[in-house]
């Protein structure tokens, strides 16, 4: 039986945390000499960093692509992990993913999950793999119960496809319940209507993010073989998935009063502000509450941004894009909050595009690739320079496996960082729905006998079992 193997090496840990979301992008940057580069980030949300880099990193995530990105005392922490790959292979398939136990919950989620559905074949429109849809969203938005509020999620897409919103179902979900108080269009905007006391309180929102052709394109797959999409049928999909608070009601719904109202020179929701790789750029952000106190300026955004104050109500987000960065939309998104006496009241939630031009010639990370002739028992040979494209035969007796490791030279530093994939086929008699642990305890223990830290943990990410059986 042969098993085929996607695996990411991931610091991970099985610890008991409250969940408060996750935005999942991808991007392939232009084609270069070594191939596509495939940019994956993940931001993960929990009560506290402390717990994320417990799930996440097995406590200690120095030495790691992880970057913090904001945190509200008490509340949240929003951390950012990147994964820098090479395009392996011109292929499709989803990811379902799971993570802790989502903080408490007025709409009954107890366990998360969420499924993303890469699309890595070649485009006919564009003559490479798709990127994923992009978006953002805080942790935590929260509302007066009496206040009426639209969230106007700011989504892109790299590609130029129409970009839907949706309530995830099915395998998208662990528990698929929809916030009561809140509905979402395909426009992807979220509106809540004033409701009474009994509706306050959290609720978990889960949302799938999908792109569709503007016209009909062809999917070319690494074996030329080939699949019409049409303008009704979705490329590839996101998960996002965040706290929505219902607080109690405020004395004023006014803008400017209790909730906070931004002032200029606040860039307006959905404004656009271009830059270079390796240029500063600054986002001031100026906002008052005449019958509250401004206490912070929470946001989310991608790595590397630093958030300062020069006064009550006046704020700065500066970010200097690096080469990963480049020839992307990138979306900051950002609330100011108030307080008075015990209750805490947000402004409307405001997002602007970050776009950073390409350069002429981006810098791809040097890669060390190991070729691994597998039998059952795992004994692999290496080799320091890329494999040649062959084309593998199936038996029973061995498989052929690409392990690659990239290492980005970029601005994120310390390092160096090691993140590795293993995309494998393994010949062997046990199935790996029943032998999962002594199948992945075998490939940790001859990664390790090859040079690799001890200390790695084996995320299983997908898998397919083939049989194959001999006349």
């Amino acid at each position: 039986m042969f098993l085929f193997v996607f695996l990411v090496l991931l610091m991970v840990s099985r610890v008991e945390t409250a969940f408060y979301g996750v935005v999942y992008t991808y991007s392939y940057l232009d084609l270069q000499e070594s191939g596509y580069l495939a940019i994956n980030t993940e931001k993960l949300s929990f009560s506290s960093c402390e717990e994320y880099d417990s799930f996440v990193c097995s406590v200690n995530c120095s030495g790691q692509l992880v970057f913090a990105v904001d945190e509200s005392s008490g509340e949240w922490c929003q951390k950012e992990s990147l994964l820098v790959l090479p395009n392996a292979s011109l292929t499709t398939f989803n990811i379902p993913v799971s993570y802790t136990n989502w903080t408490e919950n007025r709409n009954g989620i107890e366990l998360s999950a969420a499924d993303v559905q890469f699309e890595l074949r070649n485009r006919s429109d564009i003559n490479k793999p798709n990127s994923s849809p992009r978006t953002n969203i805080l942790p935590l938005v929260r509302v007066p119960s009496n206040c009426q509020r639209n969230i106007n999620l700011l989504v892109s897409d790299p590609d130029g496809d129409e970009v839907r919103c949706r309530y995830a179902a099915g395998v998208e979900c662990h528990t698929c319940t929809p916030p009561s108080v809140l509905t979402v269009s395909p426009s992807c905007t979220l509106s809540f209507s004033p409701t009474n006391s009994s509706a306050e309180g959290p609720y978990a929102v889960q949302l799938a993010i999908e792109d569709f052709p503007r016209q009909p394109i062809t999917l070319t797959n690494e074996s030329n073989s080939q699949e019409v999409i049409t303008t009704s049928n979705s490329i590839s999909k996101i998960p996002v998935q965040f706290v929505f608070r219902v607080d109690p009601a405020a004395p004023s719904c006014t803008e400017g009063v209790y909730l906070p109202r931004f002032l200029p020179p606040t860039p307006e929701n959905g404004a656009q502000i271009y830059t270079d790789v390796n240029q500063t750029v600054q986002i001031n952000v100026r906002a008052e509450a005449t019958q509250a106190v401004i206490t912070e300026l929470l946001f989310s955004g991608p790595n590397n941004v630093a958030k300062s104050s020069s006064g009550s109500g006046n704020f700065t987000l500066t970010w200097t894009p690096d080469v990963f960065h480049g020839g992307l939309s990138h979306t900051f998104c950002f609330v100011v909050q108030a307080n008075s006496s015990i209750s805490v009241y947000q402004s409307d939630l405001r997002c602007v595009f970050v776009t950073t031009r390409s350069i002429t010639t981006t810098p791809t990370p040097p890669t060390t690739v190991a070729n691994l002739t597998t039998t059952a028992t795992l004994t692999p040979s290496f080799t320091t320079t890329p494999p040649p494209t062959t084309t593998t035969q199936q038996t029973t007796t061995t498989a052929t496996t690409t392990l690659s490791s990239t290492i980005p030279n970029s601005t994120l530093d310390p390092g160096p960082f090691y993140v590795l994939a293993l995309n494998a086929k393994i010949s062997t008699t046990l199935s790996l729905k029943n032998n999962t642990e002594a199948i992945m305890q075998q490939i940790k223990d001859e990664l390790i006998r090859r040079g690799l830290p001890s200390d790695i943990v084996l995320k299983l990410i997908n898998s397919v079992e083939l049989e194959v059986t001999t006349t």
